[in-house]
């Protein structure tokens, strides 16, 4: 540990670049501009390729290589580029040292300034390879967080015209950001997959860690693990990963790293089996694409087989490998496309994903091809690489694959290992049987991140798990629950643990009748509390296999399905006409037309809809609240926006892991926990011992309870009378009451980001236990002694009418290119999703509003008026709606009497004439044409990208020097940029400048 710590910004940059030089770095303190940048690059060009460019010859260079699109630059860095001589000829030439990045050239510069005409960014630390900016290090003082730095990156990413477009900055791969305790990671990318801000978008940032995933946080210990000269270029050149078919670039996480370095280091020793212990959710198909592609080019490796266990994730797998490499990998349509393939010896062939279930028949002694993939495979190391190995691989397929593969070499993953504790199945050695385990299979662990790391990491969500029994008094606490009072408690629960719907909800039932059952339950409930129209049901559907009967997909689905698979063996009949009456529901819900006979398209699309719930563009209609399984989905599915399982069904081992890790997903502050609620009493014993088994560390199993399951909602009301006597203290400092009123009297921007820093938490907490179930009134009443429910909303809007304020004083900062940003102003991290709720949407609103015109006594109006002005006040959402309905509900009288769908109708029509109005203010204001200011508008919107070169072509009056033309179109847009953004309504416009 490094016992300097300089507390300035300036100071632990000189201190950072002193430690970089130390580790071989060249300090290059005289490039501080473009011109600068770009002749250290010729220089180094000209070294690395042993010529020398004429000014012609470098300018074509820089024409070929310089791009706005970093997934462009990216390919182009890791090729070769063409340079047209002066005499005509055309040469290839590499960038940095392709084969080995350690003899490139490592340089480090700081205070870098890019200008352009819009922007005047200035760098702290950017370090060069072979003279290409390749990772930019944004540094920021003690206490301030580097959420602030990754913030500020992405915000001049969005600036229009900004230094990493059409300059040697296009280069960049990684950012790092530190405030020296700190630090944090991620690649560069385009601005559609860099978003960082109040919607609910997750960049993934990574810390560093060693390889038993020990943080690595301070600034320097970071600099010693990951940014010497060779393990640095090994990061950028193997560890990053450029996906093809979204454009955009991943950097792989530590622990995936090391389980690919074990992997490929136990190949080229050819020193046997392993698995790798990764827990669900933590990317194992990134992982096993790495160490695949990897093998792809060693060539004493015949083949490298992934192997899936069901139809589904065949084709799942598949996707995403050829997601990070367009068709790397082809589809196995039948088992005579596999044979032939691997019979192949075309490189394109040489990484194979297919089902256990086919390669079993491959090898079947049926197969006519058997002796020629016998003769082609003899003597030859063939890789399989078994994902999900805690299920089928236990089977005969294993073992046929073992024996006819003699030099294979097998590698597991897994989030669930097999342990003694958890075999299900047996081999029988001699006359003794005795429990089969991932170690008996492969081996050995190559590298184990289990859950208890993932969530310190903030990889994946701790649990809420809330259990229920029932009381002969009908309250939940002992005893069998009967089934309609489950789906009561789950009716009256729901929107408080989804978040308002904000999230969706799987419900786990023992067996296919139960399933059935439920569905039957909750559809008469529904149909019975509709009858007040103020219900909104939730929208259920129901998932399960159908019975077989010989279907080849559907038997595959079933072999890791054991409660389906044995339900289906009695009354089979039975089962299929209810799997028809309720996809015939779910037909009539949503307009669909599956059938029993398509079960496959039925199923997609079921996991097509929950994984939905997130899409703005998606109406409501269109989503499922919670879907009923009894095995289906339990395992392998994945979708950020399913926050909570329901069970009532006995779930142990990796089995209750595999269920329960459906709703842990990480997304944002609005979701810090998923929700169990398992109404079957003796899972909270089987819940003990899975933690106890599946920790990684069974030694501190005791601990690891406490890091799987989210603290009580009484500890975190101790939490939030901490952060609550923070606020008091904090305005009372500033001679104020603790009120939310006296916020606006707070004086200098220090003050504000005092009190923005104070509220922060407390609003945090208040969303946790929020989301707690069922609270218990004497805790409620504690909790509204601390903050009341009242002075919550007015502290809420007090805070968000200063974040608006402090934005746009950002903005007028950023705006002013000869200004720089105050200190305070750079260090403020709104947080702005701490302040959205899904209840509070434009339907919500606009019921509120007929309720208001609605109503008889002119009291009752007013406070009406005053709830939907608190609200929107109070809350974050609907930002580019705001203004409008605040002006728009100050005039009733229009509308009065009218209901909520032609209040509706009525509000369209105010804001299209309100729209027109401000489109002809513009246009006469700056002497531009209407129609063709309209028209520029409409193409933005059209196509969704803004061009700033056509805003030039409004201005027709030939007599406007270029200054003044420059100057009015500047101005312009200012001026119109919000108001495409307001017409975009939250759809994200490409190349629309940032903080307008």
């Amino acid at each position: 540990m490094e016992k300097y710590h300089p507390q300035k910004e300036s100071q632990i940059e000189q201190h950072f670049i002193r430690h970089l030089e130390g580790l071989g770095y060249a300090y290059c303190k005289d490039i501080k501009d473009r011109a600068s940048l770009e002749a250290n690059f010729r220089n180094k060009f000209e070294a690395l390729n042993n010529v020398r460019l004429t000014d012609g010859e470098f300018e074509r260079l820089m024409g070929n290589i310089v791009s706005s699109d970093v997934y462009k630059a990216s390919k182009t860095l890791r090729d070769k580029v063409e340079v047209v001589h002066d005499d005509g000829t055309t040469r290839f030439y590499p960038l940095v040292n392709l084969q080995n990045w350690c003899k490139n050239d490592y340089e480090v510069i700081n205070q870098l300034r890019i200008n352009t005409h819009s922007s005047y960014h200035r760098y702290d630390v950017i370090i060069l390879i072979n003279g290409l900016p390749l990772v930019q290090v944004e540094l920021k003082a003690h206490g301030v967080s580097p959420r602030v730095a990754i913030k500020q990156i992405v915000d001049y990413k969005n600036d229009h015209e900004n230094g990493y477009e059409h300059t040697l900055l296009a280069f960049m791969q990684l950012f790092i950001v530190s405030n020296e305790a700190d630090t944090f990671y991620f690649a560069n990318n385009p601005r559609k997959a860099l978003t960082f801000d109040e919607k609910e978008q997750f960049l993934p940032v990574c810390r560093w860690a060693d390889e038993q995933n020990k943080k690595v946080a301070n600034l320097h210990e970071f600099a010693r693990e990951v940014l010497r000269k060779c393990t640095l270029g090994e990061l950028i050149s193997r560890y990053m990963v450029l996906v093809e078919t979204e454009r955009k670039l991943l950097i792989m996480r530590p622990y995936q790293i090391y389980a690919v370095k074990k992997m490929v280091e136990c190949i080229e020793n050819n020193s046997g089996n392993g698995y790798i212990w990764h827990t669900t959710g933590s990317g194992k198909t990134l992982t096993s694409f790495k160490a695949a592609t990897l093998l792809k080019d060693n060539p004493n490796i015949a083949k490298c087989l992934f192997v899936v266990d069901r139809k589904d994730l065949d084709k799942q797998t598949r996707e995403e490998f050829n997601k990070f490499q367009k068709d790397c990998v082809e589809e196995n349509t039948n088992t005579g496309e596999l044979v032939r393939r691997m019979l192949s010896d075309e490189y394109k062939d040489k990484i194979i994903v297919t089902t256990i279930q086919k390669l079993g028949l491959a090898l079947d002694k049926k197969n006519q091809r058997l002796d020629k993939l016998r003769e082609r495979f003899a003597g030859q190391r063939v890789v399989f690489i078994f994902d999900e190995c805690h299920r089928s691989q236990f089977g005969e397929y294993h073992r046929a694959i073992r024996d006819f593969f003699p030099r294979a070499q097998l590698f597991g993953f897994t989030g669930t290992p097999i342990f003694a504790e958890n075999a299900t199945r047996t081999k029988i050695e001699g006359r003794e049987a005795s429990a089969l385990t991932t170690e008996d299979i492969f081996q050995k662990p190559l590298h184990t991140y289990a859950i208890t790391h993932a969530i310190e990491d903030k990889s994946v969500l701790p649990f809420d798990v809330s259990f229920y029994r029932l009381q002969r008094d009908g309250s939940f606490d002992t005893g069998n629950v009967p089934k309609k009072i489950i789906v009561e408690k789950i009716l009256e629960v729901h929107d408080k643990v989804s978040d308002n719907r904000r999230f969706n909800a799987l419900f786990a039932t023992a067996s296919i009748n139960d399933a059935i059952a439920y569905c039957k339950i909750f559809d008469e409930i529904q149909l019975e509390r509709e009858k007040d129209s103020t219900y909104k049901p939730l929208r259920i559907a129901c998932l399960f296999s159908p019975p077989a009967e010989g279907n080849r997909d559907i038997m595959q689905i079933q072999e890791e399905l054991d409660q389906e698979r044995q339900d289906n063996q009695v009354d089979p009949l039975g089962k299929k006409e209810a799997l028809r009456r309720i996809i015939s529901m779910y037909n009539q819900t949503y307009n669909t037309l599956h059938c029993i006979e398509e079960f496959d398209r039925y199923n997609s699309d079921v996991q097509q809809r929950i994984k939905w719930q997130g899409r703005n563009e998606v109406t409501k209609e269109q989503k499922i609240d919670i879907t009923i399984v009894v095995d289906m989905l339990l395992t392998g599915f994945d979708s950020k926006y399913l926050n909570t399982l329901y069970v009532d069904k006995g779930l142990q081992y990796h089995g209750l892991i595999q269920a329960f890790s459906r709703t842990n997903r990480v997304l944002n502050e609005r979701k810090p926990f998923g929700k169990i609620l398992d109404f079957r009493a003796q899972s909270a014993d089987a819940l003990n011992t899975a933690v106890e088994l599946f920790s990684g560390e069974r030694d501190k199993s005791k601990d690891a309870a406490k890091i799987w399951l989210v603290e009580p909602a009484e500890v975190k009301v101790e939490q939030l009378e901490e952060a609550a006597q923070g606020l008091r203290s904090m305005m009372e400092s500033h001679g104020l009451k603790p009120v939310p009123e006296e916020v606006p009297n707070l004086r200098g921007d220090a003050a504000r980001a005092n009190f923005v820093e104070q509220f922060k938490p407390l609003q945090r907490i208040l969303i946790q236990l929020d989301q707690y179930v069922d609270t218990p009134p004497e805790l409620q009443a504690r909790i509204d002694a601390i903050i009341s429910p009242d002075e919550r909303q007015a502290f809420r809007t007090a805070y968000l009418e200063l974040a608006r304020e402090l934005r746009q004083k950002r903005a007028a900062e950023s705006a002013d290119g000869a200004a720089e940003p105050t200190t305070v102003m750079q260090d403020i991290d709104l947080e702005l999703v701490l302040f959205a709720s899904a209840i509070i949407d434009y339907d919500y609103i606009i019921s509120l509003i007929a309720r208001m015109v609605n109503e008889a006594e002119p009291e009752r109006r007013e406070v009406t008026r005053e709830e939907i002005v608190a609200l929107l006040r109070s809350h974050s959402n609907l930002p580019e709606d705001r203004e409008d309905i605040l002006e728009f509900v100050c005039h009733p009288e229009v509308i009065n009497g009218r209901t909520a769908g032609e209040i509706s109708d009525e509000f369209c029509r105010f804001r299209e004439a309100k729209w027109h109005r401000q489109l002809q203010e513009l246009a006469h204001r700056y002497g531009v044409d209407q129609e063709g200011l309209s028209e520029f508008i409409e193409s933005t919107l059209h196509v969704m990208r803004y061009d700033d070169s056509h805003l030039s072509d409004l201005f027709t009056d030939e007599g406007l020097g270029w200054r003044d033309r420059v100057t009015k179109k500047n101005a312009l847009r200012a001026d119109l940029v919000p108001l495409i953004r307001l017409r975009a309504a939250g759809q994200t416009i490409d190349n629309l400048p940032a903080d307008v």
